[in-house]
């Protein structure tokens, strides 16, 4: 698949994850650098590729600074692999984001985080589920 043909979807309501994942909380800007590091030895032992471990640690890292920027009560990432994908959610209770916009000006001073996901992740889904927003992004293996 191709960088223009990845596919951005909202999604009413999708069922959780069936196999074991793991499960990080973050509540203050402090907390990222840890996040980033659960997050790349999470996807490092699924068998993500170094380059890809990089950029799902970018994608999570831009998803969980919208949390804190917007909302009061932090969030949590969820991390595991189904067959030959990797999947992570971004909890949160914030409004649903809005992808596929496209890349904002150079000279923007907000808005170019979930461009970026969407331009580095396989897939990018919005979730509504009685959790809160998900932001649901896959890589493949």
């Amino acid at each position: 698949m191709t960088a223009d043909q990845r596919e951005t979807r909202a999604v009413a309501e999708q069922p959780s994850p069936a196999l074991r994942t793991d499960t990080m909380a973050y509540e203050v800007a402090t907390d990222l650098r840890a996040l980033r590091v659960f997050v790349c030895a999470g996807a490092t032992a699924r068998g993500l590729p170094v380059e890809r471990v990089e950029l799902l640690a970018l994608a999570v890292s831009e998803l969980a600074t919208n949390t804190l920027q917007h909302t009061a009560a932090g969030g949590r990432v969820r991390l595991w692999a189904e067959g030959d994908q990797l999947f992570c959610d971004v909890v949160d209770q914030g409004p649903a984001r809005v992808f596929g916009r496209g890349m904002p000006a150079a000279d923007a001073v907000r808005g170019r985080g979930l461009a970026i996901v969407e331009k580095i992740c396989d897939e990018v889904a919005v979730l509504n589920a009685s959790e809160g927003t998900v932001v649901r992004i896959r890589l493949a293996l």
